[in-house]
């Protein structure tokens, strides 16, 4: 094998790996959101882990991928190690329809309609095919389409061009020799493992193998060890994402990963040649093809998640045994980096954990008002505490997002990081106006001061209509409901138009002599600051309705005349009457 040969190789195996990461990236974004919607429903049963497992690792087609976004999700607490284990068994088995594929370049046959199932004969259309619809498509989920089409090509491509390179090979007494060391099953184990530990893919050492397969010589015997050794190879992406500081369960995804392989293997191995040693079957000697490989992958990574799969609380056991228990560097791990593997899952989970900082927002803004009524040092404590957490939050949310953008992405998965970084910034912006309210309502208690009898009363009113506003695009956010997120655009109107009656009314008492100068700066400051959290929790409704319709312009829709929109018109009466600052009679379920 001469040296132009080695290079030729080396080609073919760049472009085989090309193709294997944008045909997985292409079919992942075409499962966008559908992934992380699995997820959710995924629960502590094993089966449906498994299941889960399997699907999720035929879409993306990377085992290796699978379990170090599992490390992510561990060590973020979005999943537990129990729910992670099956996982874990199910991608090994989704896992082997890579090697199904890639066993289509071994068929031989002179029928015509044989040969066109060899990838030579129509990957060539297949390319063409997408980089048409990459050009020509207008929507990305047809361009999506085209570059697993191409992906997929170019994957083929490099295996043909592995196999036409390793062909000398067959005609080399070195390459024979070296073929005799195979007979050993432990040297085949050895060298299976570290090629796929080298590359850390076990779909390229797979296809490295059935290359290899149709230059002759390879034989059942001598396979088998290589595969198993190649799912052992495979975990070492997961080991090596565990060397910066995670979790500890994070930790025992990658053991578990470990455990699981290596076990199946010496079970499996042992059995194997067990057997062989009695039955002595004439397969062992026998030429292996790809399709061959295709089948003993196939075969391995099924039966041993069957004989291991009852045996899932043993592994975990063992998992925690191997890695003991130890303090997380990071307490404050929000969003792991490894799920910027999945983005449909890190987008999934950067919308989970939003909702989970405007639960914060929310408390920090009903129990702030609380406390211009009454004023607990506690409670106040709490929500400063609360402040702190909303504004990491924050900074962690937005600088893992920015990772996220600069990552291939669906139209679909843009517009959901727009969406979520802008309202990140509101619900941010609530809880500082929150904390603002907080602060007056301390200044009020250190002075032993109180607002007017008249001036709590218009309070109250607002209060009201703000912690409705903010209910109700907070209700629409989560829900990704439209048309609860388009009741907020009329509120938002009539507790503007409140806040400016009541700060003409304000400027007349302050005429009158009714109200002290200090006094109707700390009561401007909170109407200022009701005013911002409507204009904000407007502004997360808007984004909801934006997402839906991605024609919408922010500014246009909010400036937009509404003298003729019936609809609008209906609701912003509706609530006006609810609303009124002429009531003299507090409302009895507001906060103040």
């Amino acid at each position: 094998m001469d040296i132009f040969s080695i290079f030729t190789l080396c080609g073919g195996l760049a472009f085989f790996l090309y193709g294997i990461t944008i045909m997985s990236g292409g079919l992942e974004k075409i499962a966008g959101g559908r992934l992380e919607k699995i997820l959710k429903k995924m629960t502590a049963n094993p089966i449906k882990a498994l299941v889960f497992g399997a699907g999720i690792t035929a879409a993306v087609q990377s085992s290796s991928a699978v379990t170090v976004m599992l490390v992510g999700l561990v060590n973020s607490g979005i999943m537990k190690l129990s729910q992670a284990i099956g996982v874990i068994m199910g991608s090994n088995v989704g896992t082997t329809i890579t090697a199904w594929i890639l066993s289509l370049s071994g068929i031989q046959s002179t029928n015509f309609f044989i040969r066109l199932l060899k990838p030579e004969s129509f990957s060539p259309l297949m390319a063409l095919a997408g980089v048409i619809m990459m050009m020509a498509a207008k929507s990305s989920k047809r361009k999506n389409v085209g570059i697993v089409l191409v992906g997929f090509a170019i994957l083929m491509f490099g295996m043909e061009v592995m196999s036409g390179a390793m062909s000398p090979l067959a005609d080399m007494p070195e390459f024979q020799q070296v073929l005799t060391m195979f007979h050993n099953p432990v040297f085949g184990v050895f060298i299976g493992a570290v090629v796929t530990a080298v590359i850390q893919s076990s779909a390229a050492s797979i296809g490295i193998l059935q290359a290899l397969s149709m230059v002759g010589g390879l034989t059942y015997g001598m396979a088998i060890p290589i595969i198993m050794g190649q799912n052992i190879g495979t975990c070492i992406s997961a080991v090596l994402s565990c060397l910066s500081g995670v979790s500890t369960a994070a930790k025992r995804v990658a053991a578990v990963h470990v455990v699981f392989n290596v076990l199946g293997t010496v079970i499996l191995l042992s059995v194997y040649y067990f057997a062989y040693s009695i039955a002595k079957f004439s397969l062992h000697n026998t030429n292996i093809s790809p399709f061959g490989i295709a089948v003993i992958h196939s075969i391995f990574n099924i039966v041993a998640t069957i004989v291991l799969f009852p045996f899932t609380k043993l592994l975990e056991k063992i998992a925690v045994t191997v890695v003991p228990e130890q303090k997380s560097k990071d307490k404050n791990v929000i969003l792991d980096d490894r799920l910027l593997l999945a983005p449909s899952f890190a987008i999934a989970e950067c919308y989970r954990q939003t909702i989970k900082m405007a639960e914060m927002v929310e408390f920090n803004f009903i129990n702030s008002t609380k406390m211009l009524k009454s004023f607990h040092k506690k409670k106040a404590e709490q929500i400063q505490a609360n402040e702190i957490k909303i504004d990491m939050y924050e900074d962690k949310l937005n600088s893992f997002m920015l990772k996220l953008s600069a990552k291939e992405l669906s139209e679909e998965d843009n517009n959901r990081i727009s969406q979520l970084m802008l309202t990140i910034g509101d619900f941010e912006r609530i809880g500082d106006h929150a904390n603002y309210m907080l602060q007056i309502a301390e200044k009020l208690k250190d002075n032993d001061r109180k607002l007017s009898t008249e001036a709590i009363e218009e309070l109250k009113v607002i209060v009201h209509a703000v912690s409705e506003i903010f209910m109700v695009a907070f209700e629409a956010y989560k829900t990704d409901n439209v048309e609860l997120a388009r009741e907020v655009e009329a509120l938002e109107a009539v507790i503007k138009r409140i806040i400016r009656k009541v700060k003409n009314r304000h400027i007349q008492r302050l005429k009158d002599g009714l109200c002290t100068p200090d006094m109707s700066f700390l009561f401007s400051d909170l109407l200022n600051d009701l005013r911002r959290i409507a204009a904000h929790a407007g502004n997360v409704a808007t984004s909801v309705i934006q997402l839906q319709d991605k024609t919408i312009d922010k500014h246009e829709y909010n400036h937009r005349n509404k003298d003729d929109d019936m609809l609008f018109i209906s609701k912003y009466e509706n609530y006006k009457s609810r609303y009124s600052v002429s009531r003299k009679k507090a409302l009895e379920d507001t906060n103040v």
